[in-house]
């Protein structure tokens, strides 16, 4: 339970949605940004570059209809991230060669090394639990 909290920290309520269907990992990379842009004033184009540059290094798709994306943004100077169900699985290229329905994305900023993948494990960790990823899909409100 400690790491739900702990999530909590970094994934304000505003920036979870639940999308009909995504056409592919373009699309979801500009939602994304979008919602880091309304929820948290992430600069919206920095923020799909960020993505892009860090998935040119090999998908963040890790597998069990999962992905997550994650940047580090010059300027900016804490650790954000945002949510979205899908509820219509999209392609992603991710590592299982599966579909993803869920998108938990990170933003951090920029020389932030140490906390970038603390912030990353946290969250892969939470996404592992194979019952929470379930609680998530039925509940998609």
């Amino acid at each position: 339970m400690q790491s739900l909290v702990e999530v909590a920290t970094i994934l304000a309520p505003g920036a979870v949605c639940v999308l009909g269907g995504s056409s592919g990992k373009k699309q979801l990379f500009q939602t994304m940004a979008q919602v880091a842009a309304r929820t948290y004033g992430v600069n919206r184009a920095q923020a799909v570059e960020a993505l892009w540059r860090r998935e040119a290094l090999g998908t963040t798709g890790i597998g069990g209809g999962v992905a997550l994306p994650h940047g580090q943004i010059q300027g900016f100077t804490k650790i954000v991230g945002t949510f979205l169900l899908l509820l219509k699985p999209c392609d992603f290229d991710a590592v299982d060669r599966r579909p993803i329905d869920m998108a938990f994305t990170l933003f951090t900023p920029e020389n932030s090394e140490t906390e970038h993948l603390r912030a990353l494990a946290l969250v892969a960790r939470t996404l592992s639990d194979r019952a929470l990823r379930q609680k998530l899909r039925a509940n998609p409100d």
